[in-house]
């Protein structure tokens, strides 16, 4: 029998203050704060769902920014793995701001994030599948093939990019 997981066996959600050092010019939250926030959650879930000491992100798929994170906001990421692979694993990120003097809480980003569950010698094993409850879970699971399609010509084409590509430093390029 298949080893199946839950959603909701992998989410965690963690909430943070918007700290003066984290802003840009803009007053607003530095765009890479927030993905390295992103990061650590999406990590998170990964690990839970494969009960790991490693999972490493082979690729983030995509980072919505919807709307702007002040400094009066607390920032809330949800992830969870939503959908995998015979060894990877995809992870959804929601990102809820809340103003914190008005209550007001907005979908501030979304992100999707793929990863790989490593064994003690850096190898990638195969993960548990997804079946999907609620009506959210479902939705993402729903278009999970669709979008592991896309990572996947995307990393054809990003083979195909690289081989095009030199590696020479600027300075010893010729004119």
């Amino acid at each position: 029998m298949e080893n199946y997981k839950y959603p909701s066996d992998s989410k965690i959600v963690s909430t943070d203050q918007v700290l003066i050092n984290d802003l840009n010019n803009y007053n607003t939250l530095f765009g890479g704060v927030l993905m390295k926030k992103i990061d650590n959650n999406a990590t998170l879930s990964a690990r839970r769902h494969a009960r790991v000491k490693e999972c490493v992100t082979a690729s983030t798929d995509s980072v919505e920014f919807l709307h702007p994170i002040t400094q009066s906001d607390s920032v809330c990421i949800e992830s969870s793995v939503v959908y995998t692979g015979e060894k990877s694993m995809e992870i959804f990120c929601k990102v809820i701001s809340e103003d914190m003097i008005t209550a007001e809480r907005k979908i501030a980003a979304i992100a999707f994030l793929t990863f790989v569950a490593l064994d003690e010698n850096k190898k990638s094993i195969k993960v548990p599948k997804i079946t999907a409850q609620t009506e959210d879970e479902k939705t993402l699971y729903m278009y999970g093939e669709e979008r592991a399609k896309m990572r996947k010509a995307r990393r054809a084409q990003s083979k195909t990019l690289i081989k095009s590509l030199n590696l020479c430093k600027p300075w010893e390029l010729e004119k």
